[in-house]
């Protein structure tokens, strides 16, 4: 029998916590080799056009000046991770048609190496390259008329993708409806600001590896990427990350990961890259902007009725994931609450902006923020409390969902409700149900009102709408006599969150041993097998389940005396299905995470200037592995969603982004953040998941918003539909209603 470890549920140090406190872990911009070039890659000078020459003399004749690669130079010049819609290098002569045209700022034509980092530089600007204009379109709205400009032939006036939900009978349902609200609901871009912008080096390995070392979020997809578009075997190709500074979905599409493998394959010399922040910017995508038009119906009792919704999003220039985050929308903007009649349309239209993917919460805050505006204007309209309508609401284990099926076994939406509301001090329970304490005590400054808000949420874990999904794990246990030492190999990638810490204790558990005899390998394809992405708030649950079984089965092998006992196993959760083209019925997700939250806020009336004094997040983690890692996942949402709600206006004016650079897109600060952040931490075990565990680094963020617009409403009687929550948007959205007029 194994010893028991006590390590899962334990706040253990993350093992990388000290190499990066002293400043000895190494970023992929920290690292160099002998006789290394430089690259510097050329991005599109205009929205949309075709490239009809590039002329590239000057620059390969600029001294210290290596190469200069375009087009004619990618044996198969596309990539993408939904599909292959865009271009490696933009520019003619290229392996696939279309590539001649650019289609946004951020698109990339030609890449210098060069000696140094700053010739590279300079040469890249002595490239000329001929235009030959076409006509844009920046708004959605227009994308979609007939007449406008076609960005791609597979997308009729620019659809990317058209998702429906017919549920019930939406007729009936507003007939029954007694009280009907109504809102249009319009969210912005949101820019990752990642610590560590793009960089890396490619180089040729030991194997004749085609070799990259980057950040990412999934290792084996940055692999097949590269191994694609260079025309070579995937075992030829081998990706390395080493520390990640950060990710958030921002490193899930390829930004220089090709190139880097172009500029080393050909060259036959390491290449590094390091990008500006500026560069950053402009050069990886963005949260999706939505535009999200409501309409909600309920009894006079707040029974919901009806639910119908047209929902569009921006996808810019390229797909990258936006088939996935408008398919997580069109669930939520339902909210988590049983509706027997539903209608939604969902659309994501190409447009000639900065192409839009993967943000933390993966269009759950999107679908969330109409959603829960709807919810707090019907408690509004019907004179309810916003607990106690959602507590009449709210989908139960069975309840059948706007896609006509039921949620995964394990829903505690119910509970998380309550114990979040009972532990933020602003709601408790009566006999007739939930109710404020008490008024909210306000400033005593005239000019400053406080208001107190909330809004809940559920969000998938793991990948959806029949995407396939699998996690592979290797547990080698080592010694003689006893165990002496024990190594996981799982390739799940450890962005910031301390995923690696927690494949430690997993193993320590699953085997029976110290912290300390535990060996993670990981974030090398040569190293380890697929584990799918960092993505999904998916790594704990699907890595978890492979670590358990690996490290059973190792430790089976090593009480029948095999020495060094391996075993490696293969985690593949049930079945997921795509939408109904004509119903959307589904079943889209194998689990999903809970979460309500609580706000309190302060509103200067005369600048706008919100301070958003308190939240409360409750969350249902199923079990808490290492309960630290869960608060600061907690703090880390909640400030970056503070940010997105209130402050990060990220300005894009005809296609071109107006301010690249952290001076002006602002984003929070310790002056910035909450007074106190409150992590109620809920553990009803999820059947599927490891020692019970869920997800949940994705699911702080997504209430946030709808909470501070609740709370906003309570302070000043006014809704706001838009976010972001700028000082010059809400004061003159009060002013519309002669509200701090001096």
């Amino acid at each position: 029998m194994k010893e028991k470890a006590f390590v899962i549920g334990q706040s253990v140090r993350r093992l990388d916590a000290v190499g990066k406190v002293i400043g000895e872990a190494l970023y992929p911009g920290d690292i160099d080799m002998e006789d290394q070039l430089w690259m510097k890659i050329r991005m599109s000078d205009r929205v949309h056009a075709r490239v009809t020459a590039i002329d590239t003399r000057q620059a390969e004749a600029y001294p210290g000046v290596v190469a200069v690669l375009t087009a004619t130079d990618v044996p198969v010049n596309e990539y993408g991770l939904i599909m292959p819609d865009q271009p490696v290098l933009c520019g003619p002569g290229s392996s696939k048609a279309g590539a001649d045209i650019v289609r946004c700022i951020s698109d990339q034509v030609a890449l210098v190496i060069a000696e140094s980092e700053e010739t590279a530089a300079v040469a890249a600007d002595l490239i000329e390259i001929t235009y030959e204009d076409l006509p844009a379109v920046v708004d959605v709205m227009q994308a979609i008329a007939d007449g406008a400009p076609q960005l791609h032939a597979h997308a009729k006036n620019n659809v990317l993708n058209h998702y429906r939900i017919r549920h019930g009978d939406i007729n009936a349902g507003w007939e029954q409806a007694e009280v009907i609200v109504e809102g249009e609901y319009h969210t912005g871009y949101q820019e990752h600001v990642y610590l560590q912008p793009e960089a890396g080096l490619g180089y040729i390995d030991d194997e004749k590896r085609v070799t990259v070392v980057v950040a990412g979020q999934h290792a084996h997809e940055d692999r097949e990427q590269v191994a694609h578009a260079l025309g070579l075997p995937e075992e030829q190709v081998r990706i390395v990350y080493p520390a990640i500074g950060g990710a958030f979905g921002g490193r899930e599409d390829m930004s220089i990961q090709i190139a880097l493998a172009l500029a080393a394959w050909k060259l036959q010399r390491p290449v590094k890259v390091v990008w500006s922040r500026e560069e950053s910017i402009i050069g990886h995508h963005k949260r999706h902007p939505f535009t999200i038009r409501a309409r909600w119906g309920a009894t006079r009792e707040g029974k919901l009725v009806a639910a119908e919704a047209e929902v569009y999003a921006d996808a810019g220039a390229y797909a990258y994931t936006s088939t996935k985050v408008t398919g997580n929308a069109h669930l939520m903007v339902n909210g988590p609450y049983e509706i027997p009649n539903v209608k939604v349309d969902t659309y994501g239209v190409y447009t000639n902006n900065i192409p839009c993917g993967a943000f933390r919460g993966f269009g759950g805050p999107q679908g969330a923020f109409a959603a829960e505006g709807q919810m707090n204007k019907l408690a509004d309209a019907l004179g309810m409390d916003p607990v106690q309508i959602r507590a009449l609401n709210v989908l139960e284990e069975g309840s059948i969902t706007s896609v006509g099926t039921p949620l995964p076994p394990g829903v505690t939406l119910s509970k998380v409700l309550a114990e979040g509301a009972a532990q933020s001090d602003y709601w408790h329970k009566t006999g007739a149900g939930w109710a404020r304490i008490s008024p909210t005590e306000q400033p005593t400054t005239p000019a400053k009102r406080r208001g107190i808000g909330m809004a809940m949420g559920f969000k998938n874990i793991g990948f959806s709408f029949g995407a396939p999904e699998e996690n592979w794990a290797t547990v080698e246990i080592h010694g003689d006599a006893k165990i002496e030492r024990v190594v996981v190999r799982e390739a799940g990638a450890d962005v910031g969150q301390g995923a690696h810490t927690v494949f430690a204790q997993m193993v320590a558990d699953g085997v029976g041993v110290p912290l300390d005899k535990v060996e993670v390998i990981g974030h090398d394809t040569a190293e380890t097998d697929n584990s799918g992405s960092s993505s999904a708030s998916r790594m704990t649950f699907m890595a978890g389940n492979a670590i358990k079984t690996a490290a059973e089965q190792a430790l089976e092998k090593w009480r029948s005396e095999q020495r060094p006992a391996v075993a490696t196993y293969r985690y593949v959760p049930p079945k997921t299905t795509p939408y109904d083209p004509e119903t959307g019925r589904a079943n889209p997700n194998f689990a999903y995470g809970y979460m309500a939250q609580f706000v309190e806020v302060e509103v200067d009336i005369e600048t706008g200037h919100i301070d958003v004094v308190r939240v409360v997040s409750a969350h249902d983690v199923g079990r808490a592995i290492n309960p630290q890692q869960i608060e600061g996942q907690i703090e880390g949402a909640v400030v970056q969603a503070l940010g997105y709600a209130i402050m990060e206006n990220l300005v894009v004016k005809d296609g071109r982004i107006q301010n690249p650079f952290l001076s002006t897109y602002l984003i929070p600060t310790i002056w910035d953040i909450p007074r106190e952040t409150k992590s109620v931490i809920l553990e009803y075990a999820d059947p599927r998941g490891p020692w019970g565990a869920r997800g949940m680094a994705e699911m702080p963020f997504i209430p946030l918003a709808p909470a501070i617009v609740a709370a906003l409403h309570d302070a000043t009687g006014i809704w706001f539909d838009h976010i972001p929550l700028t000082p010059e948007s809400v004061v003159s959205r009060l002013r519309e209603h002669n509200i701090g007029v001096i």
